[in-house]
């Protein structure tokens, strides 16, 4: 399988999901819009993976890229693939499928359960293995509404839209289960400014070491990319 990736910073890397790669022997080419990088054709790629950022989806000055990865997200999705989106990468599917994305009640930042939608679960292959909750990694201030079509995936108490599906294959997730410890080590020391008092904000020792969460993360990764490849082959 040929894995396409857009990467917006060079912080918020693809994680455990390039062991998962690795392991499958699968390809993966990468876009590193914060080096201007061109986006590849669309033929090219089985699943597109869009990852994180610390942007919002309109500073459109900021990032001049911005305008031609959501055509390019639209392209993606009309042209029927399977795309995954990871936080921002998950906002901009929002946007791009006409729902509303607003800053949200909580800023959300550290680890958090998240609880599957349990009346989806039977419903979804995606959802096929995941628990019903488990700890997730967050790092956001914003949040979407629903696409027209989707289904809400993932809940918690600090933000309701965690995670959507829609068409069986276009997947936007709120949080990150693909974190290393480094990776988190690496968003701390580029977004420390965000590490303010609030009630879903913990303190950079709450977020660092969690050999435990690591290890749940990094299997749902798998199980979750897994479920994503048996309807991308079958």
């Amino acid at each position: 399988m040929k894995i396409h990736c857009i990467q917006h910073v060079n912080f918020e890397t693809p994680g455990t999901i390039t062991e998962w790669i690795a392991q499958k022997n699968h390809f993966l080419s990468t876009t590193h819009l914060y080096e201007n990088e061109s986006f590849p054709k669309i033929e090219t790629f089985d699943l597109l993976i869009v990852m994180g950022g610390p942007m919002n989806i309109y500073e459109y000055e900021k990032y001049t890229w911005l305008r031609e990865e959501k055509a390019f997200l639209e392209k993606a999705i009309t042209g029927g693939k399977a795309v995954l989106g990871i936080c921002l990468g998950a906002q901009l599917l929002a946007d791009v499928l006409k729902a509303e994305v607003f800053k949200n009640n909580y800023k959300e930042i550290g680890w958090f359960p998240v609880s599957a939608e349990r009346a989806e679960k039977a419903e979804i292959p995606l959802l096929e293995g995941i628990p019903e909750d488990f700890p997730a990694f967050h790092w956001h201030g914003d949040t979407f509404s629903l696409p027209g079509g989707a289904k809400r995936l993932f809940e918690n108490e600090a933000c309701k839209n965690q995670g959507f599906i829609y068409e069986n294959r276009v997947i936007g997730l709120q949080f990150h289960l693909e974190m290393s410890n480094q990776t988190i080590k690496n968003v701390i020391e580029n977004c420390r400014d965000e590490l303010i008092e609030g009630k879903y904000i913990q303190k950079e020792d709450e977020m660092l070491n969690r050999t435990d969460f690591l290890k749940e993360s990094r299997k749902l990764t798998f199980r979750l990319l897994d479920n994503l490849e048996k309807t991308i082959t079958h």
